[in-house]
């Protein structure tokens, strides 16, 4: 895509106010314009709200836990980017988390998703690029492209084209997990992730005040997390495997 109109958006919940610091610091180090998408805040969601958009066992394999309202929240947040993006009319827009720091590998990471950036591109910025495996697509001093297989995990960097943003918009009019593991999902998506090695980001939310995502859990929940997880995990790789091997 050549010169591409690319703008970053920074996800940012209003009354996260440890935060704000950081939101400035990004806004002002980023080498684009960037603004501030106000999260949808979970604390404001009504029972109505939720019931409209969540709907469990939408997709195979199927996810395994219920939705916690700070999840809906931060689904419905990354919904509001790819809307702008749309509103916007930008060719791409790089979304950032509000607990992202930069490193000094972004210029590079940054640089190499733009020369990749497609029609239909959804590119991710990990912060834990040794979890990340999969074909090399590009190589330049030491920054790869890959195409993961499984997708990884995480969204505080990303760079969506406007294609890929209205793909994603049409298939979450309702949706059954969280938005990186819906991410994941390339054989309903329709897109093909690609990620940057290393991603140029890292995640400090303990350094912020902690996750705003995580609710407490009895001891329960969290046995029953850690029994599903694998098994779901083990899904989703054979799931990519084989949208792999069909492509």
């Amino acid at each position: 895509m050549e010169n591409p109109q690319i703008k970053a958006f920074i996800v940012h919940l209003e009354r996260a106010t440890e935060r704000r610091a950081q939101v400035a610091e990004l806004m002002a180090q980023l080498p684009i314009p960037a603004e501030i998408i106000v999260a949808v805040d979970s604390k404001q969601l009504s029972d109505e709200q939720v019931a409209q958009v969540y709907q469990p066992r939408l997709h195979k394999p199927y996810y395994p836990f219920r939705l916690s309202r700070n999840e809906v929240a931060c689904f419905l947040s990354h919904r509001k980017t790819w809307q702008a993006i749309i509103e916007q009319n930008l060719d791409a827009a790089l979304v950032l988390e509000d607990d992202v720091a930069l490193t000094p590998d972004f210029p590079a990471a940054f640089a190499a998703a733009c020369k990749v950036l497609g029609k239909q591109s959804f590119i991710r910025l990990p912060f834990r690029p040794e979890k990340e495996h999969g074909t090399v697509v590009m190589e330049c001093e030491g920054t790869k492209v890959i195409r993961p297989c499984p997708v990884g995990l995480g969204t505080i960097g990303q760079l969506i084209s406007k294609e890929a943003a209205q793909m994603l918009l049409d298939i979450t009019v309702q949706f059954d997990r969280p938005v990186d593991t819906f991410e994941q999902m390339n054989w309903v998506t329709g897109l093909t992730p690609l990620a940057v090695i290393p991603g140029g980001v890292d995640e400090i939310s303990a350094s912020l005040g902690g996750s705003t995502l995580k609710p407490p859990r009895n001891l329960r929940h969290k046995l029953h997390r850690e029994l599903m997880r694998p098994l779901y995990r083990r899904s989703v790789v054979a799931y990519s495997r084989k949208s792999e091997t069909g492509r």
